[in-house]
């Protein structure tokens, strides 16, 4: 009986000591493993933070060049603003000399402006209203009252809106449709009516605002002598 009691003693202390090495290796195993995976996030962590500034630094690069952009860009407008005044002062003094030059060659006896402003031509319509054939009627009596012979012209006028060609279609078709009425209505010759086309060219206001645009858009009817 002793020597059983002494046996058991010692397989107790030898499992004993298998259990605590078993134990402390899978401690460090385990430590090891959670040293691995925090040191896998730190790194995944310092790689996002480098992305952000990365992608910080890109943000404001390009704000910086959408400013820089829009800054050129109101400059280029307000440049071309200043130029399309300086354009319509130059075309006002050449109209101004031709005009002069005109009344010098020839002696204007009567003339009517038939425009959108007075309720007349539309935009972007050539076909004469009903306002303008009282004004169109005084100005045939004006002209069979005239003894030396007079004649008539007409010219065609439109805004900047649309292409050059466009408007210089425009501006002759308006000019043609009062020609038809002064003709049928009134049985004046045709040899002494002239029609012309000045399209966008001749502008007689800023053709920036909706008023100036209107005034712009108009039939100039005249008798010369």
């Amino acid at each position: 009986m002793k020597k059983v009691v002494m046996v058991v003693p010692v397989l107790a202390l030898a499992l004993s000591g298998t259990t605590a090495c078993a134990t402390k290796k899978f401690v460090r195993t385990s430590v090891g493993e959670v040293n691995s995976k925090v040191d896998t996030l730190s790194k995944s962590v310092e790689e996002n933070q480098e992305r952000t500034k990365a992608n910080e630094a890109k943000i404001a690069d390009v704000d910086q060049r959408a400013t820089a952009a829009a800054a050129a860009a109101d400059q280029k407008a307000g440049q071309a603003g200043q130029r399309a005044d300086a354009a319509y002062t130059a075309a006002e003094a050449v109209n101004s000399k031709a005009t002069a030059l005109e009344k010098a060659s020839k002696r204007i006896v009567y003339e009517v402006v038939l425009s959108e402003d007075k309720g007349n031509f539309k935009f972007g319509k050539a076909a004469m209203p009903d306002e303008t054939k009282a004004e169109i009627d005084t100005l045939v009596q004006k002209l069979k009252a005239e003894p030396n012979g007079a004649f008539i012209e007409i010219e065609g006028h439109t805004d900047s809106s649309g292409t050059p060609e466009g408007n210089y279609r425009l501006g002759m078709q308006r000019a043609e449709n009062v020609k038809r009425y002064i003709y049928e209505q009134h049985q004046v010759p045709l040899h002494r009516i002239n029609v012309i086309s000045y399209g966008e060219d001749k502008p007689i206001a800023p053709n920036k605002t909706r008023d100036g645009r209107a005034q712009n858009r108009r039939v100039v009817i005249k008798v010369l002598t």
